[in-house]
């Protein structure tokens, strides 16, 4: 369980969203939780990415070197 503390005004647009909608507050919260953790996940994998590439561990192809590995060439 998880008890947050909300400015004013926040807790007020969802309370109307939620009203307004028929859905709880609970849903909205929980949902602007899980995409916010997913959108954190999906940088934190970007960041260790490109330092693999700064590093010389991973390499990165062309736009033409996809479309020949793929058989998309001209």
């Amino acid at each position: 369980m998880l008890a947050i503390r909300l400015p004013a005004e926040i807790e007020s647009r969802l309370e109307a969203l939620a009203k307004a909608t028929g859905r709880t507050k609970t849903f909205y919260a929980r949902e602007a939780i899980v995409e916010y953790i997913e959108d954190l996940e999906d940088i934190y994998l970007a960041e260790k990415v490109v330092e693999r590439i700064r590093r010389g561990e991973e390499r990165t192809y062309t736009l033409d070197e996809v479309e020949r590995e793929l058989g998309l060439a001209d």
